[in-house]
């Protein structure tokens, strides 16, 4: 399978203080993290952003560009005998706390108003659904040392909105060839983006961005897609995201930035998420015409139709004048990517891709187990009957949607540790593909067959060598002189060793 990422911003709330400051809280989050790993952590080096470029072909001008889209932080490069040099960086940087690159490979910082995992790259869909737990019991561990340092309350939520309004993203990251043009990955991608949540929503109470009517819905991301193609990621948030940041090899490589996905607690749909979303672009990359049969006339506004249709059942209008519905397109899909499927861990997504489509065809609610909105729709049916009333001729009428224990349980679903969806799993009924103890040694340890294996080899054996990593670069500060630093490019995502890394790491400090 292609290299693949999963990025996850948290929700982030002290219960006893609605006021506290999630940013000073997510701070503070990141340096607990920082000393839950005992030293073994990096600084984030920028020079590998670049947030203005357009998959298009162009770049936004900085003036122009929302505060939100500089995440970059521009800094001089030289050349000296051959070796890349970069100056340290000065009091303008984004403060060491605000960052902690881990030895897992992964990075753990503040984004916005939110702490976020950024997982480090993997190779395979269960790899994205190991490292992606891995990230969660990296969040509550330094929650947990935050509690107990700060003497202050905490909690962390893997959700994408707060109920008032506000959406925090969960990105996939895919490698995609270069050579591919873009407005085909944006024509035939498009359908699957909007389709898949009927398999990976993670449900929500509440349509509108604020929850204005009641009612549930399969996606918490939905109601904030405004647009078909964009640059932006916090405003008129696009179903296919333009930024051209590959983090590799440009003349080979692009990286597509997808916004569109729900966080998920449940693991199945971290695996179809991904995995499925590869297979259709190796689709894409194959060229497949039957991909055209499937494009969405209106996307944006599908994205909603979608999300609020619990029957699964309501037609979508297609360029072609036919219509199918979001199970149709994605029974389409399954049926298109058998032919991409190039090793064991594709022919198991294939595997359980068509098995919860078969379920959610005979009954969403079947589909519980696997299916992380169909779980919440079940037990948040049960809260409305145990609160149902009855009026004087019998009739029975159900607990309100808009009723705030039905919001309050949506939001406590996914709270870190002990929420409804942790509930659920512990007591076996949420379907598991990793095991406590992987997910363990998977804080500790990168995946070993990605350029993560490099990086977090130096900063697990020699972190006082390491001014600052990246994705495709690590920063060296061999005297420790602040002045001049090497830096050594990891441009070939695929890299699981590089010689001169390796042999820095296996000298003694």
């Amino acid at each position: 399978m292609r290299i693949v990422g999963i990025e996850t911003e948290y929700g982030i709330a002290d219960p006893r203080n609605p006021q506290a400051n999630p940013i000073l809280m997510s701070s503070r989050l990141v340096e607990a993290c920082r000393a839950q790993a005992g030293g073994h952590t990096a600084r984030w080096d920028y020079g590998g952003e670049d947030p203005l470029q357009d998959q298009r072909g162009h770049r936004r001008d900085r003036s122009q560009a929302h505060a939100d889209l500089l995440t970059d932080a521009p800094e001089w490069d030289g050349t000296a005998g051959g070796v890349t040099l970069r100056r340290r960086r000065g009091s303008w940087e984004d403060p060491a706390h605000l960052n902690a690159v881990l030895a897992n490979g992964a990075r753990f910082y503040v984004d916005h108003a939110h702490p976020e995992y950024s997982g480090p790259e993997v190779r395979s869909a269960r790899d994205a659904v190991l490292w992606d737990r891995a990230g969660d019991a990296i969040a509550l561990k330094a929650a947990e040392r935050y509690t107990r340092d700060e003497g202050l309350a905490l909690a962390l939520y893997k959700n994408n909105v707060d109920g008032k309004g506000a959406s925090y993203g969960t990105h996939e990251n895919y490698l995609v060839r270069r050579d591919i043009d873009f407005d085909d990955v944006s024509r035939y991608l498009t359908a699957h983006l909007v389709t898949r949540q009927v398999l990976i929503g993670a449900g929500r109470v509440g349509l509108g961005q604020r929850g204005e009517q009641p009612g549930f819905q399969i996606s918490q991301r939905a109601d904030y897609m405004e647009a078909e193609v964009g640059l932006e990621t916090t405003l008129r948030r696009p179903i296919i995201n333009t930024r051209d940041e590959p983090h590799a090899d440009r003349s080979q490589w692009r990286r597509l930035h997808v916004i569109i996905g729900d966080a998920n607690c449940f693991e199945v749909p971290t695996l179809i998420k991904v995995g499925a979303t590869s297979m259709v672009l190796s689709a894409i990359e194959a060229g497949d015409d039957r991909l055209e049969t499937l494009v969405i006339k209106n996307p944006v506004a599908a994205v909603q139709t979608v999300s609020r249709d619990l029957s699964l059942l309501v037609p979508l209008e297609l360029e072609s004048g036919e219509h199918a519905s979001a199970m149709q397109i994605q029974r389409a899909l399954l049926g298109i990517c058998r032919a991409y499927a190039e090793d064991a861990s594709d022919h198991t997504v294939l595997a359980h891709w068509e098995r919860v489509l078969d379920a959610l065809e005979r009954d969403p609610l079947s589909a519980a187990k696997d299916v992380e909105w169909a779980a919440k729709l079940s037990l948040l049916g049960r809260l409305r009957e145990r609160h149902a009333t009855t009026d004087r001729d019998g009739n029975t009428e159900l607990l309100d949607w808009g009723d705030a224990r039905l919001a309050a349980v949506d939001v406590q679903w996914s709270t870190l540790g002990d929420g409804w969806a942790a509930r659920l799993e512990k007591a076996g009924q949420v379907a598991r593909l990793t095991d406590d103890a992987e997910v363990d040694e998977a804080t500790r340890r990168a995946p070993r067959d990605t350029r993560a294996a490099v990086r977090a080899k130096l900063i697990r054996a020699r972190p006082e060598l390491v001014d600052a990593a990246g994705w495709a670069s690590v920063v060296i500060d061999h005297e420790a002189d602040h002045g001049e630093l090497e830096v050594v490019h990891l441009d070939d995502p695929h890299m699981s060793t590089h010689p001169y890394i390796d042999a820095l790491a296996a000298q003694r400090g």
